[in-house]
C-alpha cells in the first residue's frame, strides 16, 4: 500500500512502473519469509496494473513477468542476507563482546558480555570499562589515536569487579577499528575464566590430597618397618634386664633399689613393646572406608595430573579404561595414589625415550571383578628383580627410598586385591590388579 500510493505520488513525473513495488517486495523479503514474499509480488502486480492499464495483454504479461523474475531474485538475496545477519545476532548474543569510544565508555555490548559484569545491557551502556575493569588501562586509547603504539596487551587476563562484588576472572582481546568507525574505536572480546579457574584449584586440591595420602602413606610403611627392627632389641633389653635383677636379687637387701629400679626399667620397655606392637598391627590390618566408585571417574579425575607430567616428560599416557561394570568399592583418594604411583614409576622408566608410552587399561570381568593395567614400553624389570620389587626400601632409582611400590601393594591389599608385575606386551612392565565388583563385595 505505501509503495502503491508512492507510485501515484510520483506517477506525473514520468512512468516508474514496478520500481517502487520492487523496494516493497525487499522490504518484505528482509522481514518475512518466503510465502509472505511471494504474496507481496503478487500483490504489487495487481497493484501496478490497477494504477496503469498496459496496452494489450502481451505487454502486461511481459512487463511482469520482468517484474517476477528481478523480484525473486532480490528477494533471495534479501532473503540469505536477513538469515545471515540472524546468524551473526545470534553468534553475538552467545559471545560475550564490548565496543567503545575513544574515551573508553561502552557503547554496544551483548547480553553475554552484560551477564559476565553482572549488569543488563542498559546498565553498561555509555559507562567507562575501567568501572568493571579497573586495571584496564583505557588512557592508552588517547595514545593510539595520536599515533602513538598500542600500550594494552592484545590478549591478557584481568579481573573485573560485578556490583555485587563478585571478582571475576577473564580474559580480554582488544582489537582496534578504523578511524572510519567513529564513535566506535575498540572492540573487547571478553572470556570467563571462572570454570578454568576453578578446574585448576580443583587439579591442585587432588594433587595435595595425593601428595598428603602419599606422605601419610610413607610415614606408615616406615613406621612398620622401624617397629617390626626396633621390637627385636628391645625385647633383647629386656631379657638383659631380668637376668640383671637375678644377680642383683643375690645381693640381698643392699640390691634391692637398684632392683626396683631396673624392675620400672622392665616395665617401661614391656610398655614401649606394647605399642609399636598395636601400631605394627593398626598399620598392617587399619580398615580403610571403602564406598561405591567407578574406577571411570576416578581415573577420569587424574587426567589433568597425567597432562602435567606429558608436559614435563614428554612421555604418552593413553587412557583405555571402560566404564561398563566399572562399580567398586574403594577408597577414592588410596586407589588414585596407587595409580598415580604406578604411571609414574612407568614414566620413569621410559624417560629418555623418543617414544615413551604409558598406558592404562581397564575392563570388566564379569562376576571376577574389574581389571586395571599400567604398563610401559620401557625396558622392563629383570626376572631376579620381580619376587623383591614391592619390598619396603628396594628401588633401581639413584634418589629412590623404595617406598613407592611397597605403598601401592598396601594400598591394593587393603582393597582384598593383589599387585601382581609381569612383561607388558608394549615391551616394558606390566602392573595389574583386580577390584571386585561392588554386589560381590556387599554379598560378602
Amino acid at each position: 500500500m505505501v509503495a502503491s500510493v508512492f507510485r501515484l505520488t510520483i506517477q506525473t513525473v514520468g512512468h516508474v512502473h514496478y520500481l517502487p513495488m520492487l523496494a516493497a517486495v525487499m522490504a518484505t523479503a528482509l522481514v518475512a519469509q518466503r510465502p509472505a514474499t511471494f504474496t507481496a509480488i503478487v500483490l504489487s502486480v495487481i497493484a501496478d496494473m490497477l494504477i496503469l492499464p498496459r496496452q494489450g495483454i502481451a505487454n502486461a504479461v511481459v512487463h511482469a513477468a520482468l517484474f517476477v523474475a528481478v523480484a525473486l531474485v532480490m528477494a533471495e538475496v534479501c532473503h540469505r542476507l536477513a538469515s545471515r545477519s540472524a546468524l551473526l545476532d545470534s553468534i553475538l548474543a552467545s559471545v560475550p563482546v564490548v565496543t567503545l569510544n575513544g574515551e573508553g565508555r561502552i557503547l554496544r555490548i551483548t547480553p553475554a558480555a552484560a551477564d559476565l559484569l553482572g549488569v543488563t545491557p542498559d546498565e553498561a551502556l555509555s559507562r567507562p570499562f575501567s568501572t568493571f575493569a579497573a586495571d584496564f588501562d583505557t588512557t592508552a586509547l588517547a595514545a593510539v589515536m595520536d599515533g602513538a603504539p598500542l600500550s594494552l596487551p592484545a590478549t591478557g587476563s584481568w579481573l573485573a569487579r560485578r556490583p555485587d562484588g563478585e571478582i571475576v576472572p577473564m580474559t580480554i582481546h582488544a582489537s582496534l577499528l578504523s578511524p572510519s568507525v567513529d564513535p566506535e574505536r575498540m572492540v573487547l572480546s571478553l572470556g570467563d575464566q571462572r570454570q578454568t579457574t576453578a578446574a585448576n584449584e580443583r587439579m591442585r586440591d587432588l594433587m595435595n590430597q595425593l601428595s598428603k595420602s602419599w606422605r601419610l602413606n610413607s610415614m606408615g610403611e616406615m613406621a612398620a618397618t622401624l617397629a617390626h627392627e626396633l621390637n627385636q632389641p628391645l625385647t633383647a633389653a629386656t631379657v638383659y634386664l631380668h637376668a640383671g635383677q637375678t644377680d642383683i636379687a643375690r645381693a640381698g637387701p643392699l640390691g634391692d633399689s637398684a632392683g626396683r629400679a631396673l624392675d620400672l626399667a622392665k616395665t617401661q620397655l614391656i610398655r614401649a613393646g606394647d605399642i609399636i606392637r598395636r601400631m605394627r598391627e593398626f598399620v598392617s590390618t587399619g580398615a580403610r572406608e571403602l564406598t561405591d566408585q567407578r574406577v571411570s571417574s576416578m581415573i577420569e579425575d587424574l587426567r589433568p595430573l597425567f597432562d602435567l607430567i606429558r608436559m614435563d616428560t614428554g612421555v604418552v599416557i593413553r587412557v583405555d579404561v571402560r566404564d561398563v561394570g566399572d562399580h567398586v568399592l574403594a577408597d577414592r583418594i588410596q586407589f588414585q595414589q596407587a595409580i598415580n604411583n604406578l604411571v609414574r614409576n612407568a614414566v620413569d622408566a621410559v624417560a629418555g625415550r623418543d617414544l615413551g608410552l604409558v598406558r592404562i587399561t581397564g575392563r570388566s570381568l564379569g562376576n571376577q571383578g574389574y581389571e586395571i593395567v599400567v604398563e610401559d614400553d620401557g625396558p622392563g624389570i629383570p626376572e631376579d628383580q620381580m619376587d623383591r620389587i614391592f619390598q619396603p626400601m628396594t628401588t633401581t632409582k639413584a634418589s629412590g627410598m623404595g617406598l613407592g611400590l611397597s605403598v601401592t601393594r598396601s594400598i591394593i591389599e587393603s582393597h582384598d586385591a593383589v599387585l601382581t608385575v609381569g612383561r607388558s606386551p608394549l615391551g616394558g612392565a606390566a602392573f595389574s590388579f583386580c577390584l571386585s565388583p561392588v554386589l560381590e563385595l556387599e554379598a560378602a
